[in-house]
């Protein structure tokens, strides 16, 4: 009997969580985790006599596509924000300009970020 590689699945799902909001390298990861699970129980279900551990692997088949899910909208998020660069950083200023516990220097950060993005 032999043994479907679930290691490889879990360590790229992993990588997806972790990586769900860097650029996309969380949703490649989580993909390669998804076509491996893939090709793994296609071998499974061509010869199940032969392998024993195919619950774990449809396991890490289903953290793989949740790895997935959350990296998509890591990657949805990132889009939108640079779409939307200028909106989110008025938001942000309107939350704190009111907040006597907030400074200027403290949004100085926020206004350089303004300013770099072409929204001052």
């Amino acid at each position: 009997m032999q043994k479907l590689n679930t290691t490889l699945v879990y360590i790229l799902s992993v990588i997806g969580f972790l990586c769900c909001c860097v650029y996309g390298i969380g949703t490649i990861a989580a993909i390669i985790a998804l076509v491996v699970a893939n090709k793994e129980l296609a071998k499974y279900h061509a010869n199940p006599d032969e392998y024993i551990n195919a619950n774990a692997m449809k396991t890490a088949r289903t953290v793989a596509i949740v790895s997935l899910v959350l990296s998509f909208i890591g990657l949805a998020f990132i889009i939108w924000f640079y779409m939307n660069q200028c909106e989110f950083y008025n938001w942000y200023i309107d939350m704190f300009a009111d907040n006597p516990n907030v400074t200027e220097e403290q949004l100085a950060p926020i206004y350089n970020a303004m300013e770099e993005a072409g929204c001052m």
